[in-house]
């Protein structure tokens, strides 16, 4: 007999009042929050979640297991980054055939020398099921390694120190750590960022002597404004020490010289709404990246010591309306500066010795250039990292002086792959309101513009992040199965400057998702796709477009695909306990405020379920989450279970043992990747 049909979970129903100052709402599923993730209750509904979706998808199964073999078998598993030289010593990490972590190793004057292992990401993940480095920071002298690590998920760092000429890992250990670290110059003494214990934000900068009692470390700067972040590290040329505070609008440093042993620090700029900047130091002057009058950012110098006053700031690059200064980083001769126009980005090469400027060519219509490891000051060459659609990620390193362009290193990829198999276009799609929206784009040679092909559309458009163009070794499952890849590059990001992302974020937050659906709507009226097998994909903010896309056009997709998604917007950023609360304010608004409240509400894909039918819906979180914590999706599937229409399959997974980024293996997230592609390969009818 054939097996009885799965029969999804259905959570309780327990009516609970969400107080604002603008009245109540009834949540009937609050009761899913546990922030200790211990009650049984709580728990035996994510594990009936796991089971119905584990039965739901049992019959495409051996399709995720080929999946998962074929992107495997792409993988060159014994491989190894491209080794940067710094203080006499060349880094770099490896991974070893079958093993899930990396290891970080050094070779001492010479890549002839023999490798000294630092640390073994699998020795060290050994006995626990997540496991991930959170950073590394070698000491002045090159002997000790300090590094951060998280065997939970959650991202509360332990600080560890080791000592690499012995091979002992010190007694010092301090846990709950945000990832940056920044050494004294002695050697002697580190400055971490220490967590709050309840919204999780770094909010204490502390010196550790090494050798004493972590709870008489020092405190050398505290936090007061929930709405920053705060981080520590070294300037490039390592004499000063960089206490960074950070808002969505506004931003502040501090500076002490590394070699100070009071580290008295100076505040750089008091900071000012609307003003961010960013520094670094080199040759008795800081190099400042600065939106100060300038919204996509100019480049501007200062002498040390009268960095204060901004009448003393002297411009190197003028703000452009038309490109976005994207970062920079300094050498001897040469500023190297991120740019990014056409919603693409490019490096700029300016000469401190005033000869002309000139941007490292490109080849392709869409692609991606960034800065690499440039650890050192005092070279003519540039590493820099160059990918996409169909170009593996590349580093190559630019000589400045001869022109000539060296191929360090391309992403191998096992098997058949040639990139002259793939196609990419660079699209502009038409919004509503009459804004051109870019579209990358990528499909297998031989596709044909006949509006049969399946499409999956990605998207994410929030906190100024610019989706670039990447290559996915991966993604060529799809692509090879007749699928066209595109990614929606929606206001909220910043491909287009500033501007675009202003566009996308508080009371224009809407703009967001009708772009997103408008592009879907452009790549079907032009057939791109068969407008029946449309899948949309996005994480984290991402998951709040498509919990957002699938409320305002569910009938425009076939399926859909939310990672770890923000969906309750309102209650969540009511909670300031939460963690990314109080600094998200200048990103969504803050819901105290009546205007913000309610245009929040009238998006907030949580409380916009209706009773209509929606499409298929696959939904990831991690239990350990502390981004956007589990209960968020966990209790939008319940509603959607409760109030949507229709018979599309509505699939919910909760890994255990993971947080924001899920699994912390390279093998295990292929196994994810995996997952997804066979969920959206049955939907798109293209199953095995």
């Amino acid at each position: 007999m054939p097996s009885a049909t799965p029969v999804p979970p259905i959570a309780a129903v327990r009516p609970y009042e969400v107080e604002s100052p603008h009245g109540t709402r009834t949540d009937e599923y609050y009761w899913l929050r546990d922030d200790s993730r211990s009650k049984p209750e709580v728990i035996a509904h994510l594990e009936a979640e796991n089971a119905y979706k584990a039965a739901m998808t049992a019959h495409i199964k051996p399709l995720e297991d080929r999946l998962y073999e074929e992107i495997v078998a792409r993988v060159k598993q014994d491989d190894a980054t491209v080794p940067y030289r710094k203080r006499g010593h060349w880094y770099y990490v490896r991974f070893e055939t079958g093993k899930e972590y990396p290891v970080y190793a050094r070779k001492a004057g010479s890549l002839e020398a023999p490798e000294q292992l630092m640390l073994d990401g699998n020795a060290l993940a050994a006995g626990h099921d997540f496991f991930e480095i959170g950073a590394l920071a070698v000491a002045p002298d090159d002997r000790l390694l300090a590094y951060l690590e998280d065997t939970v998920g959650r991202r509360q760092f332990t600080l560890r120190i080791k000592d690499l000429a012995t091979g002992e890992t010190l007694p010092d250990r301090i846990e709950n750590v945000d990832p940056y670290l920044a050494w004294t110059a002695d050697g002697a003494s580190i400055l971490y960022v220490e967590k709050h214990p309840e919204t999780l934000l770094g909010y204490r900068v502390r010196r550790h002597v090494l050798g004493t009692d972590p709870a008489e470390d020092a405190l050398v700067y505290e936090q007061d404004d929930g709405s920053f972040y705060t981080s520590v590290r070294t300037s490039k040329d390592e004499r000063y020490i960089l206490i960074h505070a950070r808002s969505t609008v506004a931003t502040e440093y501090r500076y002490a010289e590394a070699a100070d042993p009071a580290l008295a620090f100076r505040l750089f700029l008091p900071r000012e709404r609307d003003h961010e900047y960013y520094v670094d130091h080199f040759d008795g002057r800081w190099i400042i990246r600065s939106n100060w009058q300038a919204p996509n950012f100019r480049l501007m110098e200062a002498t040390v010591g009268e960095e204060g006053d901004r009448a003393n700031w002297r411009e190197l690059i003028a703000h452009r309306d038309d490109a976005f200064l994207h970062g920079f980083d300094v050498f001897r001769d040469f500023l190297a500066v991120e740019e990014r126009s056409g919603a693409l980005r490019k490096i700029r090469i300016r000469p401190w010795g005033g000869g002309s400027e000139f941007f490292i060519s490109a080849d392709e219509p869409a692609y991606t250039t960034m800065l690499g490891q440039n650890a050192e000051i005092d070279t003519h060459v540039v590493r820099y990292n160059y990918q996409s659609l169909t170009t593996p990620e590349t580093v190559y390193d630019y000589d400045i002086e001869t022109g000539e362009r060296q191929l360090m290193k391309r992403m191998p990829v096992l098997g058949d792959f040639d990139p002259a198999n793939y196609r990419s276009e660079f699209l502009w799609a038409p919004a509503r309101d009459g804004t051109r929206v870019p579209v990358t784009l990528v499909y297998r040679a031989g596709f044909e513009r006949d509006g049969t092909a399946p499409l999956l559309q990605y998207g994410y458009g929030s906190y100024g992040y610019a989706m670039d163009p990447w290559f996915s070794i991966s993604r060529l499952s799809l692509l090879d199965r007749g699928f066209v890849f595109a990614i929606a590059h929606v206001r909220g990001g910043q491909e287009m400057g500033r501007r675009w992302y202003e566009q996308g974020k508080l009371l224009h937050k809407r703009n967001t998702f009708t772009d997103f659906i408008d592009v879907t709507r452009f790549l079907v009226a032009e057939k791109y796709a068969d407008p029946g097998r449309v899948t949309a994909m996005g994480g984290s903010a991402g998951g709040l477009l498509m919990g957002a896309v699938v409320n305002m056009a569910p009938q425009d997709y076939r399926a859909i695909v939310a990672q770890v998604p923000f969906v309750d917007v309102v209650t969540t950023m009511l909670d300031e306990s939460i963690p990314l609360t109080t600094n998200e304010f200048d990103e969504w608004g803050n819901p105290k405020q009546k205007a913000f409240y309610d245009y929040m509400l009238s998006y907030s894909p949580y409380d916009n379920v209706a009773a209509q039918d929606y499409p298929a819906m696959l939904v990831t979180t991690g239990l350990w989450d502390s981004q956007v914590q589990y209960w968020e999706p966990a209790k939008w599937v319940a509603r959607l279970r409760a109030r949507g229409t229709g018979s599309a399959p509505l699939l919910y997974r909760t890994t255990m043992e993971a947080g924001h980024g899920g699994k912390s293996g390279r093998f295990q997230r292929y196994r994810e990747i995996a997952e997804e592609y066979a969920f959206i390969l049955d939907q798109s009818g293209v199953a095995e």
